[in-house]
Formats: C-alpha cells, sequence, structure tokens
C-alpha cells in the first residue's frame, strides 16, 4: 500500500534504527519491492527494452551474497488487483504517469519505466536456484507481514507500510541494506544494515501505544485513499495539510513529514486507538453542527461515520498470528484456509501453478475482475500500443478463462484477503467485486472518467463501445471462426475483459471480446488433454505450423513461434535487419547460456565443437551494445517493433504456462537484451554483414542460419498481398539468403540433429 510521507519522515531519524550486522537469519523479502529495487538502483537499461541478461546477473550476486552470509530468503510476490477495488484509483494513475514516462525515456529524457520482461526473468532465476517463493492471489504485504509475526524474523522491503505493523523481527528498509559489501571473513560473513521495529519509534514519543500506528496510516494516506474526515481534523489540529502533489501519493516533501510529526504527537497523547477514535468523532461532531455551508443534520451524520470507517481501515494492518503461507514454505502446499482464495476460480493445478508463480497476476485479474492493466513499454506514442499486436493471444487466454465460467450456472468467487474473505455466488456469469462491495468503475461516457456504471454478467449495459479484436490474417476471424463470439449464459451479449492501455499518451479503456478459437480445450480437462491437442492449440494461436519449429533449439521454440507472429502482425512491419538484428541477439544468448558453468551442454564432450570460438563470437557481439551515454539518439522505429515483439512473447507466454507448457519454458534473460539487439541493428545498418559478425563460430553461423531461414521460409513472412515496400523488403531478404551462414556446409536435418544434442534438452513430454 504505502503511507503518504512516512518512508522520508521514518527514514530520517536514525533513532528510530538500530545498526545490526545481518546474518545467520530467516529473511522474508518483498518479491516486488526487491526487483524494481534492484533493477533501477544498478543503471541497468530502461530505453532499449531492458537487459535482462544483467539484470539475471544481478540476480545471482544478491543470492549469493545472502548464501555467503547463510541468510536464508523466502520470497513472497503481489498477485493480481484488490478485488475490492479500494486501490483501483491509485492503480490507475501509476498507470497513466508511467504512459508519461515511458515517452520521456523515448525522446531521451528522464523517466523511469521498468521493462516488460522484469518479473519473468525474476521468477526464472529463483526458481533455477531454489529460492522459495510463493505468489498471493492480491496485494501481500499483509500476508508478508503474518508470516514475518509468525516465524520471528524480519523482512526486506521498501514499502513504508511496514513502518506501520508490529513485526518482531523488524523491517529492513533496502536503502540500508548493503549487501553489496560483504564484512567479515569467511565463513563469517555479515551485511551493514539498519533494523527498524515499531517499539523504537513509539519509545521516542513518550512510549506511545502502538497500535496506534495504524490510525495514522490511515489518517496520513495510504495507496487505498484518505479519508475526507482527515483534512477536516487536521485543519482542526492546526496540522500542515500536504499540497495537491502530494495528495496523488507520491510526494514526500518536507510539509509531509511534519504532518506525520505533528500526528504522532497528537495521538501519542492517548492510551489507546479507542480512546483516540472518540475524540475524533467528539471534534468532527462538533464541526457537524456549528461549521460553514449550513451544518445540517446530514453532515453531522456524515461526521458520525468517521469512527467506524476508520476503524475498518485500521484493520488492513491487523496481523493474523498464523500465517497460510506457512505450509506452503514448509512443504509446497496451501493450508486448507488460504487453499480457497488460491484455487477458488481456477481447478486446484494452475491455483497451486500460480502460487508458486508459474501464472501470471494477469489469470486472476480476467478470472476475478475480469479486467487487465496493460503496462507501458518505451515506445513511438504516435503509434498504437505494442499490446495491440498482441490482442489475439490474450483472447485466447481470456476464452480459455471466462468461457468455462460462463458455461456454469453459477459462479462462487472469494473476494477480500485471508482475513476478511468472502465467498461470492451469483447465477449466470461471473459475480465481480464491485457487486458485493458496492463500487462502481467509471464509465467511459464521462471526460474525466468518473462518471458511475454497474457491471454485470457480460459487457457493461451503457456508455461502452464493444471493440471486436480480430487478429490479422484470420488466426480468430470474426467472420470465418468457426467457434463464433462467446456468449454469457441466458444472454446475448459478448463476453468481454475490459483492458487498459495506452493511446497516445492517455489511458483508454477498450471492451475486448474473448474469441474461442476453433478448436475447443477445457480449462477443467487441461491435466487430461494429451500434449498434442494443447500443442496445436497453442500453435493455432500463433499460426506457426509445427514444422517451422523443427530447426530450433527447444529452449528457442516459444521464441520462433512468437517472432513468426510477431512478423504477421506488427506494425509497422519490421525490417530485415530489424529480424536479423533480433536474431543474433538470441544467437547470443544461446551461445552465452550453454557456456554457463553446470550447463546441460558442457556435460559431454564434443570434440569437433571448439568452445573458445563461439565465445569469440559471442565477445564479438557483445561489445557492439549500446552503451550508457552515447550520442546517438534511440530508434524509435525499432524500439517501438522490439516493444511489439516483448508484448507477444510475454502473452504467449502467459497462454504456454496456462497450457501447461507444451512448449518448453524458454530462458527470459538470454532471449533479448535490448542494448545488444539495437547496437546490432545500428552494426547492420552501417553496412556490416551477419556473416562477418559471426566468423569464426561454426555453431553460432549454423544456429543463425537456421533461425533467419525457417522465419523467412513461413508464408506469413514472403506473403505481402499490398505488393508495397513490405514486398520488396522480403524480395531482398530472398537475395541474401545466403548470408549468415559459417562454414559447416551442413544438411539442415544433421544441423537440426547435432544442436539437439549438443543443447541436451528434455523432449517436449
Amino acid at each position: 500500500m504505502g503511507v503518504h510521507g512516512l518512508t522520508t519522515y521514518v527514514e530520517g531519524n536514525k533513532q528510530f534504527f538500530q545498526d545490526v550486522k545481518f546474518r545467520d537469519s530467516v529473511l522474508i523479502i518483498d518479491g516486488c519491492s526487491l526487483y524494481f529495487r534492484l533493477y533501477f538502483n544498478h543503471s541497468l537499461d530502461q530505453q532499449h527494452g531492458g537487459d535482462y541478461d544483467a539484470f539475471s546477473t544481478l540476480l545471482d550476486q544478491f543470492f549469493s551474497a545472502l548464501a555467503a552470509c547463510n541468510i536464508q530468503p523466502f520470497v513472497v510476490l503481489d498477485g493480481g488487483m484488490d478485488p475490492s477495488d479500494k486501490k483501483f484509483s491509485t492503480l490507475r494513475a501509476r498507470l497513466q504517469s508511467k504512459i508519461k514516462e515511458a515517452d520521456c525515456l523515448s525522446h531521451g529524457r528522464h523517466g523511469s519505466v521498468l521493462p516488460f520482461l522484469t518479473r519473468d526473468v525474476f521468477i526464472q532465476v529463483l526458481t533455477q536456484r531454489g529460492v522459495p517463493l510463493v505468489q498471493c492471489p492480491a496485494e501481500a504485504d499483509w500476508e508478508i507481514a503474518c508470516l514475518a509475526h509468525q516465524w520471528n524474523c524480519p523482512v526486506l522491503t521498501n514499502d513504508s507500510d511496514f513502518y506501520i505493523f508490529d513485526l518482531p523481527g523488524g523491517y529492513l528498509p533496502f536503502r540500508f541494506f548493503n549487501w553489496t559489501n560483504l564484512n567479515g571473513r569467511y565463513p563469517h560473513h555479515w551485511i551493514s544494515a539498519r533494523r527498524y521495529t515499531a517499539h523504537l519509534l513509539c519509545r521516542c514519543f513518550r512510549g506511545m501505544n502502538q497500535q496506534l500506528l495504524p490510525l495514522c496510516a490511515v489518517l496520513s494516506g495510504n495507496d487505498y485513499g484518505t479519508p475526507k474526515c482527515a483534512e477536516t481534523l487536521f485543519a482542526m489540529l492546526d496540522l500542515t495539510w500536504p499540497s495537491d502533489g502530494m495528495k496523488g501519493g507520491r510526494g514526500t516533501g518536507k510539509p509531509s513529514s511534519s504532518r506525520i510529526e505533528g500526528l504522532l504527537c497528537w495521538l501519542s497523547s492517548f492510551p489507546g486507538p479507542a480512546e483516540a477514535l472518540g475524540e475524533i468523532s467528539r471534534l468532527l461532531g462538533e464541526s457537524g453542527r456549528h461549521g460553514g455551508r449550513g451544518g445540517g443534520r446530514k453532515e453531522e451524520t456524515t461526521m458520525g461515520q468517521a469512527h467506524s470507517q476508520l476503524w475498518a481501515a485500521m484493520q488492513e494492518y491487523c496481523i493474523q498470528t498464523k500465517s497460510s503461507l506457512a505450509a506452503w514454505f514448509s512443504g509446497g502446499k496451501i493450508a486448507p484456509g488460504a487453499m480457497v482464495s488460491l484455487t477458488a476460480p481456477l481447478p486446484e493445478c494452475l491455483g497451486l501453478a500460480a502460487a508458486g508463480g508459474l501464472l501470471s497476476p494477469l489469470v486472476w485479474d480476467v478470472v476475478v475482475m475480469r479486467r487487465v492493466l496493460l503496462y507501458p513499454q518505451v515506445e513511438n506514442s504516435k503509434q498504437a500500443s505494442s499490446h495491440d499486436c498482441a490482442r489475439a493471444i490474450r483472447q485466447a487466454i481470456y476464452g480459455l478463462l471466462l468461457r468455462r465460467r460462463a458455461q456454469k450456472g453459477a459462479d462462487t468467487l472469494v473476494l477480500g484477503k485471508g482475513r476478511g474473505a468472502q465467498m461470492v455466488e451469483r447465477p449466470g456469469g461471473i459475480a465481480l467485486a464491485q457487486d458485493v462491495v458496492g463500487q462502481d468503475t467509471p464509465s467511459q461516457g464521462n471526460r474525466d472518467g468518473t462518471g458511475r456504471g454497474r457491471r454485470g454478467g457480460g459487457v457493461q449495459a451503457q456508455g461502452l463501445q464493444v471493440q471486436k479484436s480480430v487478429a490479422k490474417d484470420g488466426v480468430f476471424g470474426g467472420q470465418g471462426n468457426s467457434g463464433g463470439t462467446a456468449l454469457a449464459e441466458g444472454s446475448t451479449a459478448p463476453i468481454c475483459v475490459e483492458e487498459y492501455d495506452r493511446q497516445h499518451l492517455n489511458l483508454k479503456r477498450n471492451q475486448v471480446e474473448l474469441l474461442p478459437p476453433s478448436q475447443a480445450l477445457s480449462l477443467d480437462s487441461l491435466l487430461q488433454a494429451p500434449l498434442p491437442v494443447r500443442r496445436k492449440f497453442l500453435l493455432e494461436v500463433l499460426g506457426v505450423q509445427d514444422s517451422v519449429l523443427a530447426f530450433s533449439s527447444p529452449n528457442l521454440c516459444l521464441a520462433v513461434g512468437v517472432t513468426v507472429f510477431w512478423l504477421r502482425v506488427a506494425s509497422p512491419s519490421p525490417s530485415l535487419l530489424q529480424l536479423q538484428a533480433l536474431i543474433l541477439g538470441m544467437v547470443h544468448g544461446e551461445v552465452a547460456r550453454n557456456n554457463q558453468p553446470g550447463a546441460t551442454g558442457n556435460q559431454f564432450s564434443i570434440p569437433q565443437l571448439n568452445w573458445a570460438s563461439e565465445q569469440g563470437v559471442w565477445g564479438r557481439l557483445d561489445r557492439l551494445r549500446v552503451r550508457p551515454g552515447e550520442r546517438r539518439g534511440l530508434d524509435i522505429g525499432a524500439a517501438h517493433g522490439y516493444s511489439q515483439w516483448q508484448a507477444c512473447l510475454w502473452s504467449a507466454s502467459c497462454l504456454n504456462h496456462l497450457l501447461l507448457q507444451p512448449l518448453p519454458t524458454p530462458h527470459m534473460s538470454w532471449l533479448f537484451s535490448g542494448s545488444l539487439v539495437h547496437g546490432l541493428l545500428n552494426t547492420l545498418s552501417a553496412g556490416r554483414t551477419a556473416e562477418s559478425l559471426l566468423g569464426g563460430g561454426p555453431l553460432s553461423g549454423q544456429l543463425y542460419c537456421s533461425l533467419l531461414d525457417a522465419l523467412r521460409n513461413c508464408s506469413s513472412v514472403t506473403q505481402d498481398s499490398s505488393g508495397g515496400r513490405g514486398a520488396k523488403r522480403n524480395r531482398r531478404g530472398r537475395r541474401g539468403r545466403g548470408r549468415g551462414r559459417g562454414g559447416g556446409g551442413e544438411g539442415e536435418a544433421d544441423l537440426s540433429n547435432r544442436f539437439a544434442f549438443l543443447m541436451n534438452e528434455e523432449g517436449f513430454e
């Protein structure tokens, strides 16, 4: 959540902390805070789409540092949106802000946007290292606090809410966790850190009752909003109210800090929260009777509700003594109470996969909220959002998730966090959070987005223009789709998902229909569905023939299928040089991946392959990266195209996991490195050939050649009905077909067998 201004105030007062030599301990880590902090604090690329290989290396260094100090990490991740919708306005505001920041980055100005696949790389690295992790259905703060309280261990995060929670083991802010400089000698390394506890803060305020801290947080305002009574109360107490820039939740200047200190001083005069709430009710009640604007019974009644509203908001910080996550970490299982909220909307196998971080939070958002927030990338804001080209893949995901629910007579959802979950059942269609808590979603009719409109079982009834989206080349062609449009049972309205995405520099809401593919596949029967059926489903969505993947490393199968899809649907169409640079980046990643210590490719002695020469090629490519501070500006057209590719890869990866991985999950950190791919594109544009870059590396050259030929031979690549520039580009590509062949002269079948043996990947099942 986050309490406005609290981090600035607390971290500016050293007396609230204890210096510690941290080692030999269990540590609960806020996963989302960790990957944000690591990425942004180490100057990793944002402008070119992200350097996931460098981020992967950084994660290895971080967890190696913990291991050197005998620190056992347990990582907890946020999941989907809060079903109560209390935070939705904050999420929309942040999304709008990130759209503007991404645009600033595209023009070489300051901005801060997390590259799109960072979370996926984070989860993969932790899984490969065996770091225990769990993904909560919604926001994880409360679950983290309960687990840390039960285990009596500290929490590592960057969230000011943990200055409010009563944690015996304390809170270690990232700012003071100096993991890059290990102290002491082996085997007694330790990390210099500062530990905060609520007891230390309250001791500085005349021994204030710690139970008053949640009231301070609620009155100060968090991501769930600031109570309307707070401004009136602060005026009566002569406390400084934050400027307009701070009410949005991100400003943390001096006025906000002094306000918090004044509020703490005032609260410290009460023995407990009951007495403080009673005084607040008394003060606001007097304001209601004698205040301006005519006073009146209505205002008095509103003020009288402050006690109950504040008390209810304070319960967000009330910790349970037993955590539902402890059972997961102890044996990979969810405790019975938590199992309901984690698996009710999904078959049990998928619910457990989601808890393990294998399913994207998008799945929860679609099933529970029927709403998706699509986060911006650095791209051309004058063009359509990069997410547009992946819409057909997302529609397949929506179809799998919602068609199953529409066919049932009733749906049961769990709303709220573990301590206050509600089972809600409504016949026909999906029971949404708004139907329970009485909050409405904004109507599209009003310019400022504040109009009201209830959501029913299907599409919203009024003020919305349903936007049909049909993938190019008829993958889900509306006219020829034998599956037809999915309809809610007993309704003629199509089932839609509410997507929030960029339109130019504004956040726009779109209604996207789920359009089931021609081949029916039930989510409930996925475990029984044979692998070829699930694989065929995925390839149909991508519009890819199985033969296209025959000459690919298993690690690259999904990436090749996605690239075929991207070449067909991307707008503007990618150039041949952009495709070549992308493939060279994949080759660079494959060589690096297979030359890592412990890589499966190194288990075998293959004399005819000279790894030293392959490493030479890797180094030659790596030196062509775009370096920070280079005078050459960003190629915004290339950035837009590669952002579309990442959007397609992310959506296809979500679908692949939902289908229980009919294609091997690729190592994301080796698939794409933005500074490398843009640097390679610059080099190719300057006249260098791929052949010259890959010279001396037979395996690299052969892999590049097989990938390029497979992609160029796809009908979707070579055909261009318009006969325009795309057709000319493809003709140029066919004339240059021999480029990139680095020695060998082997046939395609021999190359495929040799490369498959080298990779030593397991078969598809």
